[in-house]
């Protein structure tokens, strides 16, 4: 097939709309590849790279959003071994590390210095093809859909990579708080992986789907106090706080186990506090998780693929991104919205 000589791609302005807009295909430099969009995720971390939250780029310049991207290699520029034009990748949040500052030296590529992030510092995947750094690249298996593959690239990576490391037992408590976007996905990582699963969150109204998601136990956290509800369950070894909420996570330090860990998830404004004899006896941490490799990608994709875990979607056409966008926004969404490029 022949490549189109323009693409459509959805462009958000400094004050946080979208346009879409035409702009030429360009072929890629050296060490990059061009990728043709077949779905891309819609994330709440979408909103920093619209509002150039971190400062990545020029004041007021535009970005095409998206960091959750499933599609195939359109064109290879020089310097990039190993990859095959058709063959089918992902990309996601970090978009390709650099392979000579101090972290990748030491082979800690997620905190690499000088990498891109995706539909922030450079634009993503609101479009029907999209460069990224060969560095940044997923091999994605034929066994999952582009639609499935898409939120796996950054909401289930995040999920996967914090509970493989955290290393908990088979058969600890694990809790997951929030059951939005990313904590269905936790509720599915931690059951296939032999975990006693704790479900927390506001109301009962998801308590059924959490169950049926893997959850053995359900907490309504404005009905008991979810610290002392996880004590009660003898103490978890990890909970992963999805909740973009500093507030709501608070309490939940004083549900971990002895050596327990409360991994953040979940980007929030506002802080966590915490008495520090919650901390120091039990010896217990507060640590953030950042996505994964490529490669603990790999590895998230093919245990999702055996496991049977899938995201569960809405899915709108490129055009409607803005709406997408505002559907997930507003916490209406269930649970992860996705873009595709063709009908």
């Amino acid at each position: 097939m022949t490549t189109p000589t323009t693409y459509r791609a959805i462009q958000a302005t400094a004050d946080g709309g979208f346009a879409l807009v035409e702009r030429a295909v360009t072929d890629p430099g050296p060490g990059r590849v061009r990728i043709a969009v077949e779905a891309c995720g819609v994330c709440h971390s979408d909103v920093a790279g619209v509002y150039n939250m971190l400062g990545n780029r020029a004041a007021g310049s535009p970005i095409v959003p998206g960091h959750e991207v499933v599609g195939r290699i359109d064109a290879l520029g020089d310097g990039v071994p190993g990859w095959t034009v058709g063959q089918r990748v992902g990309v996601g949040y970090l978009g390709g590390h650099c392979g000579v500052c101090r972290m990748c030296r030491r082979g800690d590529f997620v905190n690499c210095t000088d990498q891109p992030v995706l539909g922030d510092s450079e634009d993503g995947g609101y479009a029907e093809f999209v460069t990224v750094r060969a560095s940044g690249l997923v091999s994605v298996p034929d066994a999952l859909d582009a639609v499935a593959a898409a939120p796996l690239m950054c909401a289930g990576l995040t999920l996967f990579n914090a509970l493989r490391q955290a290393a908990p037992q088979a058969g600890e408590l694990v809790a997951v708080q929030g059951i939005g976007g990313l904590g269905h996905l936790g509720l599915q990582y931690a059951r296939k992986m032999g975990l006693q699963v704790v479900a927390i969150a506001r109301g009962t109204d998801k308590q059924e789907l959490a169950e049926q998601l893997g959850a053995h136990h359900y907490i309504d956290s404005t009905a008991v106090d979810p610290g002392e509800a996880l004590q009660a369950l003898g103490g978890a070894s990890v909970v992963l706080a999805t909740a973009a909420s500093g507030a709501s996570m608070s309490p939940l330090v004083k549900g971990l186990a002895p050596r327990g860990r409360l991994i953040v998830i979940g980007a929030t404004a506002d802080p966590i506090e915490v008495a520090t004899p919650e901390l120091i006896f039990g010896s217990r941490t507060i640590e953030g998780a950042l996505t994964g490799t490529p490669s603990d990608n790999e590895d998230n994709l093919a245990f999702s693929i055996a496991q049977g875990v899938r995201p569960l979607v809405e899915v709108m056409p490129l055009e409607q991104a803005g709406d997408a966008y505002a559907r997930m926004l507003s916490g209406a969404a269930r649970f992860r919205m996705v873009l595709t490029t063709t009908a």
